[in-house]
């Protein structure tokens, strides 16, 4: 081999020797992270889609929880403003713009218009106005002492105090001013009834009354002994006052097994046909 290309080939060894490269490799890592994105851009599509339909489905709750949420805050203002004097009837826009609700859609506004307000059975609709309708509609504590006589003489009890606060404006102020012309009985749930107190029935009995009543002893007669007593005397007494007595449920006695009957054919043969359910008959 000729010296002079060895030479250079060692003087090659040497400048590579004091001067090396070193080839950077693509790391797996590096591919795996080239690869990534697409899966990343599917995963952010897929998610994308679901919070759409997710939103999708919220926005349709969330617009009916809105309609009914304008609905009751409408009726609870109608109501106060009732309770508060205002008894003059509002147009739709007024109501909205008295309640802030000047948000919502034209449809949303139809609906109101066309079913909620007219369906609702606390809102009094006149010639396009709306008004709150409550269950007694008192003007002040005069029309209020008329509505508790009334069901005084017709025997229906007493009057709830909340449907007197819903119908009568200012009504704390009227039944305190009525004083003792009105009872107030509390029921187990703590709901308060109102009774007119007709002070007419308010007398005193004589003392010999009291002693002829109580010398009377009932103690040994039942119900019907005195019922019997009074029809006698041409007293009718009044009947289902008191808690309804149960009768004993009577249990159905089982009834014994029943004959079956069998049909019978060939009845027009009864002279002709001989019977061989014992055997053969002897010929005499």
């Amino acid at each position: 081999m000729d010296p002079a290309l060895l030479r250079e080939r060692e003087l090659f060894k040497k400048r590579a020797l004091s001067n090396p490269a070193v080839e950077r490799r693509q790391a797996a890592s590096d591919s795996h992270k080239k690869k990534k994105p697409k899966v990343d851009k599917e995963g952010s599509s897929g998610s994308k889609h679901g919070a759409e339909s997710s939103n999708g489905n919220i926005n349709i709750k969330t617009s009916s929880g809105y309609k009914f949420g304008c609905l009751a805050k409408i009726v609870n203002y109608m109501k106060t403003r009732h309770q508060n004097g205002d008894t003059h009837h509002l147009t739709l826009e007024e109501i909205l713009d008295e309640t802030k609700l000047l948000d919502i859609s034209m449809k949303q506004k139809q609906w109101l218009m066309t079913e909620a307000l007219v369906n609702n059975p606390k809102i009094d609709v006149r010639d396009g106005t709306y008004g709150f309708k409550p269950k007694y509609n008192l003007k002040d504590k005069k029309a209020l002492l008329r509505l508790l006589d009334k069901h005084d003489q017709l025997g229906l009890g007493g009057v709830l105090l909340d449907d007197v606060e819903e119908g009568l404006p200012n009504s704390a102020k009227a039944i305190k001013a009525l004083g003792d012309q009105i009872i107030f009985v509390t029921k187990p749930d703590k709901k308060k009834i109102l009774f007119y107190n007709d002070k007419h029935c308010q007398f005193t009995v004589d003392e010999e009354f009291q002693k002829l009543w109580r010398s009377v002893p009932v103690d040994s007669i039942d119900d019907e002994k005195i019922d019997e007593y009074l029809k006698k005397q041409g007293i009718s007494s009044m009947q289902e006052t008191g808690p309804k007595k149960v009768l004993p449920i009577l249990k159905r006695k089982k009834q014994g097994q029943r004959k079956r009957h069998f049909k019978t054919h060939n009845n027009h043969l009864a002279g002709v046909l001989q019977d061989y359910s014992e055997g053969v008959p002897v010929k005499k």
